[in-house]
């Protein structure tokens, strides 16, 4: 596989007019930022609820509220689904809903979302109305049986539609046209959808007299800011201004300790530091610990510590939670390790250049819940779409894929194409532009396999196969300081599609030491000054011995230690330079 190459951020002549350090005023040109509205993340600067759909689905759930009607919330198994669950149980018990409880698919069982045989379990709880978090918007059986039950069904989601949608007595989904509203909100995750049908919601029930009626205090609703910016951050959705405001308020709950019990007790299980909280914390410590117990356990147990008051509640749920974690890690280490010796053996046999534009990979003994990460690990070696496949169930003629996908390759779109040129490939399909799932015949992997990479060659070019790492350029020697390097995290929320800032520079190798089996500490001097720098780089293994002098990309990091804080640049990528 040939070496990412580094490319720096196209950034405007004219930098915005912004009140901050003139790297940072570089940084975020790169992306996209104007004006000082941009970077104003006050709650204050909220789009409002105008979602199609909302007036309706609000109108259902507050006579369901009113009328003391049994709800039940159908959520998903992964961190935005649990998240969203955990919202929308809290919302509507703030709001005065008597008799709301919660249910999940079992992956195996039921498969994904509101499925035909879901609702029959369903059924026999007597529900008046199902609310579907983070699904909802391609389940048309599953929404035609629970209407033959005589239940209604209000729908929130934000997954692509297909070209009909179920029949629900309500839908909320941004990326939905339902009255021609809510382009604005398209990026929202399921929890940050159900987050805003509960604004919707407060406010009708305001207007409808419920509080003073009823005397049920009327909430603040900004309580679940936390599980709000921990879903949109697991669930990679795009940082645009709205959602950095919805994940930056919730860090701002969490570091002034003001979190609920589940989310205080899985930073303290993750020895993280919650009054330095970022969203790096989020996606890459918490949120693998929810994600794991949908993965190969049961996310009902990641609900539960996020639902928990109790602090002692919380931390023991928060500890098993990490304990299905460091399984799923060996899970991941395993499978991904016999997904590499496949792409290395093919191209021992065929050449780099052989390897198809997109891959499809299936082994009878992976785990359905740990492929997208399979997938997503395997994208990154060999920079091109990646779909990972396991058996759907002991016994099943199906497997279960999830896909990853590259810049310019619209996954979910790609599979919708793949099944009108061959109607009946694929069992099921949905998702995303960067990620997307699906259910096929074990017998037709083959017959995928090739169509999805004659579709990649017809929608992929040659060079954008090739890996690049963007960068935000070079630092001039006084910009090596700890007061930026503050400056640059506080500058956040960083995460999708508003990358953490990279930047990228030449250096001499003063000195290095090995840390552990595989890490080194190193000493570097910038090419042509004196200063001497404090560097790491993890897994070092990977670059082989490190020549006096290299390229490198990296991040400006504080190190803490015994209480003191210091500059330390972290190493993301080293070449010979």
């Amino acid at each position: 596989m040939k070496a990412p190459r580094i490319v720096r951020r196209l950034v405007p002549a004219i930098l915005p007019e912004l009140p901050v350090h003139p790297v940072l005023r570089r940084i975020f040109a790169a992306r996209g930022v104007t004006m000082a509205a941009h970077i104003d993340y006050r709650l204050g600067a909220m789009l409002p609820p105008d979602l199609g759909g909302m007036e309706h689905a609000c109108a259902i759930v507050a006579d369901a509220i009113r009328t003391r009607q049994r709800i039940v919330v159908v959520g998903d198994f992964d961190c935005d689904g649990a998240t969203g669950t955990a919202v929308a149980l809290r919302g509507l018990r703030l709001l005065g809903a008597g008799e709301v409880t919660y249910c999940v698919p079992n992956r195996a069982v039921h498969g994904y979302g509101l499925s035909p045989a879901l609702v029959e379990e369903l059924a026999q709880r007597r529900p008046d109305l199902l609310i579907t978090v983070d699904n909802g918007v391609a389940a048309h059986a599953g929404v035609a049986a629970a209407r033959a039950h005589g239940i209604r069904v209000v729908i929130t989601d934000h997954h692509l539609p297909g070209a009909t949608l179920p029949d629900a007595d309500a839908m909320v989904n941004p990326n939905v046209d339902i009255d021609g509203c809510g382009e604005r909100l398209q990026n929202l995750a399921g929890v940050g959808v159900m987050f805003y049908l509960l604004l919707a919601l407060r406010a009708r029930l305001r207007n409808d007299g419920w509080f003073a009626e009823t005397g049920v205090a009327e909430p603040d609703l900004s309580a679940l800011l936390d599980l709000v910016a921990l879903g949109t951050v697991a669930d990679l959705v795009a940082l645009d201004h709205n959602n950095r405001i919805l994940v930056e308020a919730g860090l701002r709950r969490i570091r002034a300790g003001r979190a609920c019990a589940g989310v205080a007790a899985l930073f303290d299980s993750g020895k993280r530091d919650r009054a330095r909280a970022s969203a790096a914390d989020l996606g890459f410590i918490i949120a693998p610990r929810l994600n794991a117990a949908g993965r190969i356990d049961d996310i009902s147990l990641g609900i539960e510590c996020l639902l928990a008051d109790d602090p002692a509640r919380a931390a023991e749920l928060a500890q098993r939670l990490s304990a299905l974690n460091a399984e799923r890690r060996g899970l991941q280490s395993d499978m991904t390790g016999q997904a590499e010796a496949t792409v290395h053996k093919w191209i021992s046999q065929h050449g780099s250049d052989a390897l198809p534009f997109a891959l499809v990979l299936f082994e009878p003994d992976w785990h359905q819940g740990v492929v997208g990460l399979v997938a997503s690990r395997l994208k990154d070696l060999v920079h091109r779409p990646v779909i990972a496949c396991a058996p759907a169930g002991e016994g099943s003629d199906e497997v279960k894929g999830s896909g990853r996908s590259i810049a310019g390759f619209h996954l979910r779109d790609v599979l919708a194409d793949v099944d009108a040129a061959s109607p009946g490939l694929l069992t099921r399909f949905g998702g995303h532009a960067m990620a997307a799932g699906l259910t096929l015949r074990r017998d037709d992997l083959d017959r995928f396999a090739v169509a999805f990479d004659q579709a990649a060659r017809r929608r992929l070019l040659p060079e954008q196969l090739d890996a690049v790492l963007s960068t935000d350029g070079g630092l001039e020697a006084s910009d090596y300081t700890l007061d930026l390097a503050r400056q640059v995290r506080s500058a956040g929320p960083w995460g999708q599609a508003f990358p953490e800032p990279l930047f990228d520079g030449e250096f001499d190798v003063a000195a290095t030491r090995t840390v552990g089996e595989a890490h080194l500490r190193l000493k570097l001097r910038p090419c042509g000054e004196t200063t001497v720098l404090d560097a790491m780089l993890f897994n070092a293994e990977r670059c082989g011995p490190l020549p006096s002098r290299i390229r490198a990309t990296f991040q400006l990091e504080i190190d803490v230690w015994d209480g003191a804080q210091s500059l330390r640049l972290l190493l993301r990528h080293v070449e010979p330079f």
